[in-house]
């Protein structure tokens, strides 16, 4: 005897038809879609935070942030350079986004769960800390001899309300000069003023690449931040395309341009990426 289908099984299928076609549509309305058709990728940055994002002395954009538009481009159109960078001040990198003037923003932003609210993060690229900066002929050679010297060590810092807490959480002993510029800060330990200058660890091995031989750093840094991509919210498919190219750059085919990349700003030679068992699920 024939059965006819129960409502149950009507309602089912019509959902998944439903859900099928708001799918597709959602993947026609997809970012990816929109840049390739476009023929060219816009990205929000910076260009005045070397080594990250600075015009070079030809007048271009340059450094670790702009390499990373770049692979996302190479990604797209096999074409680093098929790229328009907008430049953009920090405060514009999530208004930017959300209202398309920039398809994303790569301008080493800080992960917070707060930002993540507004808008979606990419796999991280790099992970920052603060680092110290000291002459190369300095009597301290790491972070243990500087802590055992105590109150004997100076230190300059950018002057900001959290400055002498920052240098407190690696050096609690130490006496703690603020500056009102970089300038000034890295001058005080050119001079002797300082024993060291606490910074961004990304700024301390940019000024180690620039001025070979003439700054080190010891083994240590603290208080890590992550620095990602960011793109608008609620678009799977284009978020889904930017982590693949990233971790791509990071572990796989495209390795060597990251690598290329982190050496020129940061003067470090990453290990090659372990061939077998895929790192993400050790």
């Amino acid at each position: 005897m024939h059965r006819r289908p129960s409502l149950f099984k009507a309602c089912f299928f019509l959902f998944a038809a439903s859900a099928a076609v708001m799918g597709m549509a959602q993947a026609a309305d997809s970012k990816l879609d929109s840049v390739l058709a476009r023929g060219k990728l816009i990205v929000g940055t910076g260009s005045t935070n070397a080594p990250w994002h600075f015009q070079g002395a030809d007048g271009k954009l340059q450094g670790f942030d702009i390499d990373i538009g770049h692979m996302i481009a190479k990604g797209l159109f096999n074409d680093p350079d098929k790229v328009e960078y907008v430049v953009q001040s920090s405060d514009a990198r999530i208004p930017n986004l959300l209202t398309d003037k920039v398809d994303i923003s790569c301008q080493f932003i800080t992960v917070t769960a707060s930002r993540a609210q507004q808008v979606a993060f990419t796999l991280p690229y790099y992970r920052e800390g603060v680092g110290l900066l000291l002459p190369t002929n300095s009597k301290y050679k790491e972070i243990d001899d500087m802590q055992a010297a105590g109150d004997k060590v100076t230190v300059a810092v950018l002057q900001n309300v959290y400055a002498e807490e920052l240098v407190h959480q690696a050096l609690p002993k130490a006496k703690v000069d603020q500056y009102d510029s970089v300038d000034l800060m890295y001058q005080a330990v050119n001079s002797g003023r300082a024993d060291a200058a606490a910074t961004d660890q990304s700024s301390v091995k940019y000024l180690m690449v620039q001025n070979a031989g003439r700054y080190r750093s010891p083994a240590y840094a603290w208080s890590p931040q992550t620095y990602a991509c960011a793109v608008k919210r609620g678009d799977q498919d284009w978020l889904n395309f930017v982590n693949t190219t990233l971790h791509e750059a990071m572990t796989g085919v495209e390795f060597p341009t990251y690598a290329a990349s982190f050496k020129k700003w940061f003067g470090v030679d990453l290990p090659s990426p372990a061939i077998g068992f895929p790192v993400e699920f050790k």
